[in-house]
C-alpha cells in the first residue's frame, strides 16, 4: 500500500505526462537528436535535385492553403522524387499544423507522400503558456527546436527559400 506522500509524490509526474500527451503524437525525431550543423529530415530524398522551404507564420487558412497549393504543384511539376520540400510553421502559422486544422488531412496526405512540416518547439511552449498544454498537432508534424533556426538551417544546406 502507497503512503499518501509516495501517492503525492507520483501525482506530478502523472500530471506532466498527461500535459505533454496531446503532443506527443507528432515526431519529436529531429527536436531530440537536433544538430545545426547536421541536416536531418523526416522523409529524405537522396536524389532530390530541387530543395524548397516554404515558410507559414500566419494564422490566415487562405494563405495556408496557397502553401499547401505552393507544394502540390512544385512537386507536380519536377515530379515528387526530384524535390525535397519542407513547410516551416511558427508563429501563429503553427495552428496550420494544429489537429483541428482545416487543412489537417491534406497535410498528413502531403507528407505521406514526402513533404515534411515542421513545427516550431518555441511556438509549442508559447501556446503551452497561454493554454496550459502544449497544442495537439497533426500526426505527421515534425517537432523542430525553432522555426527560423530550421530555416536558416535549410537555406544553407541550399534550399530555396519561399513565403507564400
Amino acid at each position: 500500500m502507497k503512503t499518501w506522500y509516495q501517492a503525492l509524490i507520483g501525482l506530478p509526474l502523472l500530471l506532466g505526462m498527461l500535459a505533454l500527451q496531446p503532443a506527443l503524437a507528432s515526431n519529436w525525431s529531429i527536436y531530440k537528436h537536433y544538430n545545426f550543423k547536421k541536416l536531418q529530415l523526416a522523409h529524405p530524398k537522396p536524389f532530390a535535385k530541387e530543395h524548397l522551404v516554404l515558410q507559414v507564420t500566419q494564422a490566415d487558412p487562405q494563405r495556408w492553403k496557397m502553401a499547401l497549393n505552393n507544394v502540390t504543384n512544385v512537386r507536380k511539376f519536377f515530379g515528387e522524387e526530384n524535390i525535397q520540400v519542407v513547410v516551416v510553421a511558427y508563429g501563429p502559422g503553427l495552428k496550420m499544423l494544429f489537429a483541428n486544422s482545416p487543412f489537417a488531412k491534406r497535410i498528413n496526405s502531403l507528407s505521406v507522400s514526402g513533404a515534411e512540416f515542421d513545427a516550431c518547439h518555441n511556438t509549442m511552449l508559447g501556446f503551452k503558456r497561454k493554454t496550459g498544454h502544449l497544442p495537439k498537432l497533426v500526426s505527421s508534424a515534425v517537432v523542430v527546436p525553432g522555426g527560423i533556426v530550421r530555416i536558416m538551417q535549410l537555406e544553407q544546406n541550399g534550399y530555396d527559400f519561399i513565403k507564400p
